[in-house]
């Protein structure tokens, strides 16, 4: 099966084209530019320059959430185009599971993290054990006090990725768990482990059409928290 996939959960943005767990194509660019401004121009190049059509392509895969709500958007939104124009089916993966890609050949722990603000972060938590991923929690926007209090100190290998890893790790270590940064080229999300991901739960039965395809917030962003508190002020008046 080949997959095209996309990944515009944070700052970075990224494609891939995966077939059967092998990258035919990938693209990645993390400078600051805006994913509307870089996505679609970074897939077409992409697909020309490694002579990939689009009718090639059997199922169409992004990062659904958690993440950046803009990014979330854009990244869902391109994919819906792609996948109604072909009429091929898609797949929405959670971010934290396409990150844990990165290190499914470690025998650890690995901590997924990515920055959420207000004090938290998006999290799941995976065991990695001869190249595959068992899930121990849920995605979840967590408290890194919460997140450590519950983490156990068993003494496996523990390893924090994710673009929020760096404060999670600081947090972490500072609370005496022991636990490792993942290197810098293995530590954020990408569009090769959304694919792969995808691959999996699409073995599983899970790929939708594009009208069904809706990103994954977690919680109310913070336009709908504002309107939220203003509207329960209004009805206390």
């Amino acid at each position: 099966m080949r997959i095209l996939a996309l990944e515009t959960s944070a700052k970075s943005v990224s494609a891939a084209v995966v077939e059967d767990g092998t990258v035919l194509a990938s693209s990645f660019q993390c400078t600051g530019l805006t994913h509307s401004r870089t996505l679609m121009p970074m897939v077409d190049a992409m697909l020309r320059n490694a002579e990939l059509p689009l009718e090639s392509i059997d199922l169409y895969a992004v990062a659904a959430g958690p993440g950046s709500f803009t990014g979330l958007r854009i990244g869902v939104s391109a994919l819906k185009g792609l996948a109604w124009a072909a009429d091929k089916p898609c797949l929405g993966v959670s971010t934290l599971t396409a990150m844990a890609q990165n290190l499914r050949h470690a025998d650890a722990r690995l901590i997924c993290a990515m920055d959420a603000r207000r004090s938290q972060v998006y999290n799941a938590v995976f065991e990695a054990r001869c190249g595959a991923l068992e899930r121990r929690t849920d995605d979840r926007a967590i408290a890194l006090g919460e997140l450590c209090a519950e983490l156990p100190r068993d003494g496996r290998r523990a390893i924090v990725l994710g673009d929020g890893a760096q404060l999670c790790f600081d947090f972490l270590r500072a609370q005496g768990l022991a636990c490792e940064l993942a290197p810098a080229a293995l530590r954020y999300q990408n569009a090769v482990g959304v694919a792969l991901a995808a691959e999996e739960a699409a073995a599983r039965g899970e790929a939708t059409d594009a009208q069904s395809l809706r990103p994954v917030y977690l919680r109310a962003s913070q336009a709908e928290r504002v309107r939220g508190l203003r509207l329960a002020q209004e009805k206390d008046l």
